[in-house]
């Protein structure tokens, strides 16, 4: 019974092979009617007795999926998985505002193979201006197994980070502190209390490894792998990251957050061999500690042990 539902959930049950998001991309359009008049608001409630009309036109959302030519920067690859170094400022996947030019449009151009794989074989995500290091698989088969190792907690991944205000006390630091959506910016996440809202445990370490009047470098252990984590916790130990205006940093010497995966590390999903891969920080997260007076060797920080729990 459709009688006072919204008209984009009644478009849903007369052409259910495509989805809500992208009908209500065809209302927005002015492709669809309503008793013969141009709908203009897919929250219009429909009655008994009401005629639809649907004309059926691509939208940004349904040719996002094509492949371009964008240069990958490729650390290694065979035939079951890809490792790729991605710069600052490259979309992961496309999403409202970034339907082209995203790492998924340039794995499909790369290599054919990543048709036939859901998501084009993309396993997890950085956000868009965090560099670094990202595997991908090259079919379901290896995809669901690196989906299922990621979740059993078998791939370290290691980031670089610079934040506000000097590092003070222990040298390193463990923070236990659950992630959910920010009940009070929907577009945010936030530090939740589990008791009162939803959201996921979330644990990263920190590792202390140079301080400046401004600031301090760390390296982050990523124990779970929650949207926007390493900001947030970095935020909740009083230290969000410069260039991070969205957590309560501010530009200071970059002009992005100051974040980088250097270290990935994971048994191959298919031969069953040791991988680790490393990758040294771009040039502007490089400008930025020489600002400092800073600098930066592959092994600072692998060893420490964490030795405070802050929630």
């Amino acid at each position: 019974m459709q009688h006072g539902v919204r008209l984009d959930r009644a478009l849903v049950d007369v052409v259910p092979e495509f989805s809500r998001s992208y009908l209500q991309q065809l209302v927005e359009q002015g492709h669809v009617s309503l008793n013969g008049r141009v709908a203009s608001k897919a929250a219009s409630k429909v009655k008994i007795g009401d005629r639809i009309a649907v004309e059926l036109r691509p939208t940004p959302q349904s040719q996002a999926f094509q492949p371009e030519a964008i240069g990958l920067d490729v650390v290694f690859e065979d035939e079951h998985i890809l490792v790729i170094n991605k710069p600052a400022g490259l979309v992961v996947h496309p999403a409202p505002g970034n339907w082209s030019g995203t790492l998924l449009n340039g794995l499909l151009a790369h290599n054919k193979v990543f048709m036939a794989v859901p998501r084009a074989g993309i396993v997890h995500r950085l956000d868009k201006d965090t560099s670094g290091l990202m595997v991908v698989a090259r079919s379901r088969l290896v995809m669901d197994s690196l989906v299922a190792a990621i979740a059993a907690r078998e791939v370290s991944r290691q980031y670089l980070a610079v934040g506000h205000n000097p590092w003070t006390g222990v040298g390193s630091v463990s923070v236990n502190a659950p992630i959910g959506r920010d009940p009070r910016n929907r577009l945010r996440m936030a530090v939740v209390d589990l008791e009162k809202n939803a959201g996921k445990a979330a644990k990263t370490d920190f590792v202390f490894l140079g301080n400046h009047a401004d600031g301090c470098f760390v390296r982050c252990f990523l124990h779970t792998g929650r949207t926007h984590q390493i900001r947030l916790h970095m935020a909740q130990i009083k230290h969000p990251l410069i260039g991070d205006t969205v957590y309560g940093g501010h530009c200071n010497g970059i002009q992005r957050q100051a974040l980088h995966a250097c270290r990935l590390a994971f048994i191959h999903p298919v031969t069953g061999g040791p991988l680790v891969f490393e990758s040294l920080p771009p040039k502007d997260f490089l400008d930025l500690l020489s600002s400092w007076g800073l600098g930066y060797n592959h092994g600072d920080g692998l060893d420490a042990q964490p030795s405070r729990v802050n929630r």
